[in-house]
């Protein structure tokens, strides 16, 4: 279908755009005193907007739209049941991000308009990101995340890290950037040079060329590895995570959060569809690839977490450990049968989403805890935790159970989520990746229980209690019910998940 014919079909995207430009023009107009009505605009108009896309584009069967001639042939833009479900994720995470990071606004940030409107324009790029059809489409939503990303770190200008932190992320992302962009030109070339393609970069042609060829040349075996070690930055996978603990700790804490989770979320569902969609063919040139990634990031971030004193530090490693867990469910991704014939692995593809969902929700709820402990004190080292089941029990409890489904320990969501992963892993002969996963796990628990003795069992430092907003308060609490839910109830999710993955699996499968 043509794009051009088709562009209410991008109803949500424009509305997020919109909703974008409305902030910053509010806050033109809105007095010092009436700034905090920017987070409330922009948390009930991503309300609006995922509900809307529910109700536009649920049960809509498959689109792919392609360029302005409909007979040019590969897909720009998919609307299918994947892109629809992470769409309302992610506008349910900028509803979070933008809630979580409220009072920490108030109190650290000199431009809330600014701040919401450049976390309102990286949700469209992730947006776009999780509906492309081809690789140009794809880049240009990661340059536009990233773009608002370089900004958000760098927001609190007042703080030399934080300048430090920004020019770091920009002058790495911007090569990263250029590795993943010249990856692309060298598949282009490769696919372009075969002929047979009217448009040499979109998922479908690059799946079908790969299914005729019998040999890959040099040229395409380089551009995979290039388009790999790209996306590895945005994901913070071994080697390409040495950004992630300075940009982590002087980011303002919500961005912090938000790097974490969002920025995570949209490189690998971006990665999952082109690896499904795209290279699943090739998948015995890149299956051992992705597995000694993920063990070599689930083992380095597990161990350098061990001898992080600053809580933030510890967060950044530790969710460098768990990108090496999703790579666990990437790797498993593509069976190859006696035949030599590759086919998606729904069990992997189901994991490795339900595990990137039960993550996000966790480690949420862990850094909104964190956020609420800063605005309170100003402090974020781990030793200053102690005693904090004494100044506030529920910040306490809410840490503890974050951590705890972190690691993985039963009832709680990453028990459950890990369970499935790991499972698909030893399912797709990958047993030695899924019995260093556990390990790690068990490395990880560690380190955990370190911060969760520190609030139990050492006596603070300061008794006075700790205060929590109604809104951060109430932020935390359902997060903390949405971890334990998913834990032991992940029925609904799962259904869903599995709606939504089902796009990825080709005709027949």
């Amino acid at each position: 279908m043509s794009l051009m014919a088709n562009l209410h079909l991008l109803a949500p995207e424009f509305l997020v755009t919109g909703l974008a430009i409305g902030v910053l023009v509010a806050d033109l107009f809105l007095p010092r005193w009436g700034k905090d009505r920017l987070a409330l605009i922009a948390a009930a108009g991503l309300i609006a907007i995922a509900l809307f896309t529910l109700v536009f584009l649920g049960g809509r069967a498959p689109v792919a739209l392609s360029g302005a001639d409909a007979n040019s042939g590969g897909s720009v833009i998919l609307i299918d049941g994947f892109a629809l479900f992470f769409k309302v994720a992610f506008l349910a995470l900028g509803v979070l991000v933008v809630v979580g990071s409220w009072e920490f606004v108030q109190k650290h940030l000199a431009h809330p308009g600014e701040y919401y409107a450049m976390v309102l324009f990286s949700i469209l790029g992730m947006m776009l990101m999780t509906a492309a059809g081809e690789l140009l489409t794809a880049y240009i939503g990661l340059e536009l995340l990233s773009f608002s990303l370089y900004i958000l770190v760098a927001m609190a200008r007042e703080h030399p890290r934080s300048d430090e932190a920004g020019t770091k992320y920009i002058l790495l992302g911007a090569f990263a950037s250029a590795l993943l962009l010249y990856g692309i030109s060298m598949v282009y070339g490769w696919l372009a040079q075969e002929g047979g393609a009217s448009n040499p970069t979109s998922f479908a042609a690059i799946y079908n060329s790969l299914q005729r060829k019998a040999e890959l040349p040099p040229t395409f075996l380089i551009g995979l590895v290039l388009i790999l070690a790209g996306l590895g930055f945005k994901l913070a996978a071994v080697p390409f995570h040495m950004w992630t603990p300075d940009v982590y700790q002087a980011a303002p804490l919500p961005i912090t959060a938000y790097l974490a989770v969002g920025s995570k979320a949209a490189a690998l569902a971006l990665t999952v569809r082109l690896f499904a969609q795209g290279f699943l063919p090739v998948a015995g040139q890149w299956q051992l690839v992705v597995a000694v990634l993920a063990a070599a990031t689930m083992t380095l971030g597990n161990l350098v977490a061990l001898a992080q004193r600053n809580i933030k530090r510890l967060l950044a490693y530790s969710s460098i450990g768990q990108v090496g867990y999703l790579l666990v469910g990437l790797a498993a991704l593509g069976v190859i049968s006696p035949d030599s014939s590759v086919t998606v692995s729904a069990a992997a593809s189901n994991a490795l989403v339900l595990h990137l969902v039960g993550y996000g929700v966790a480690n949420l709820a862990a850094f909104v805890a964190v956020i609420a402990f800063y605005n309170a004190t100003g402090k974020e080292e781990v030793q200053d935790f102690a005693g904090l089941a004494d100044r506030n029990p529920f910040l306490a409890m809410a840490l503890t159970v974050s951590f705890f489904s972190l690691a993985g320990l039963p009832i709680f969501a990453g028990f459950i989520t890990k369970f499935y992963l790991f499972l698909a892993a030893a399912q797709a002969d990958l047993l030695w990746l899924a019995a260093l996963a556990i390990f790690n796990s068990l490395i990880s628990l560690y380190y955990y229980l370190v911060v969760v003795r520190v609030i139990y069992l050492q006596r603070a430092q300061d008794s006075a209690p700790v205060g929590v907003s109604w809104v951060t308060g109430g932020l935390l609490a359902g997060l903390v019910i949405g971890t334990v839910l998913i834990g032991i109830y992940p029925a609904p999710l799962v259904d869903a998940i599995q709606t939504a993955t089902a796009a990825l699996l080709p005709p027949g499968q």
